[in-house]
């Protein structure tokens, strides 16, 4: 069992299954997705990949087409959506490709926070290394590394959990008793904040150092600018305390 702590934040490693407790007193535990599932859902792309080539290749094949566009067509229709298909699917469907999906499993970051498109397009392209070009390195890589992950996930910062574990979430209810059911969220964007700066509000609001109050001007600045709203309550501080508890509003609604 190994512990990580990093700033609000304490990570539980413990072999298949990792429990992250936020600085938002939430409780997020995770099941790491087998080989065996991440290879059923990898052959479940593979044959619907397969199933839209054929059909792609038999409807081009009915259709006259000048020489000089068919190539284009071909690849414009066929090979580049073959080609960014897992990086496209992940990408705008929360991690998830259609095989992905069909299993229960999704890429996530370590902390449970959706990837980034950064994250996507890396775990994308470094794929051809662990599977196609090395005949399956990725899979040594999977099961040598404690959070399962393969060099793409290594890489990205990314691992690929069981959907049905996701974000399975235990609040104390002594720190949430002011969520009500008839609490009604200010600021929908907040959901866009990070685990880790969602912990910055959070400590910048426990801090008694002298020049808090500077912080808390200068946080507030921030935060407008990253999510794009303008303050509907009297002081910097309600502002940020409104935010936690949206953010904490949406996190629980996922469930």
């Amino acid at each position: 069992m190994i512990y990580l702590q990093r700033n609000s934040e304490k990570i539980l490693f413990k072999m298949e299954e990792s429990t992250i407790i936020t600085g938002q007193f939430v409780r997020i535990s995770q099941t790491f997705a087998s080989i065996g599932e991440r290879f059923i859902a990898l052959l479940i792309d593979y044959i619907l990949l397969g199933l839209y080539i054929y059909s792609t290749v038999a409807l081009f094949s009915g259709i006259t087409i000048p020489s000089n566009f068919s190539m284009f067509l071909f690849l414009a229709a066929v090979y580049l959506p073959v080609l960014l298909y897992s990086f496209l699917c992940e990408t705008f469907n929360h991690g998830q490709s259609l095989g992905k999906k069909l299993m229960n499993i999704r890429v996530v970051k370590l902390d449970g926070s959706t990837p980034s498109m950064s994250s996507y397009l890396l775990r994308w392209f470094l794929f051809p290394i662990d599977v196609p070009f090395t005949g399956g390195l990725g899979v040594l890589v999977i099961l040598l590394t404690k959070n399962s992950q393969r060099t793409g996930d290594l890489a990205a910062g990314t691992i690929v959990i069981k959907e049905k574990d996701y974000r399975k979430i235990h609040v104390s209810l002594d720190e949430f008793d002011y969520l009500t059911k008839n609490y009604r969220p200010t600021y929908p964007q907040a959901t866009d904040l990070s685990l880790e700066q969602v912990g910055i509000i959070t400590r910048t609001l426990q801090s008694r150092n002298k020049d808090r109050a500077r912080r808390i001007v200068q946080l507030t600045m921030k935060v407008q600018g990253l999510l794009s709203v303008t303050p509907r309550e009297d002081n910097q501080e309600a502002f940020l305390q409104t935010i936690l508890r949206d953010y904490q509003y949406y996190a629980l609604e996922e469930i």
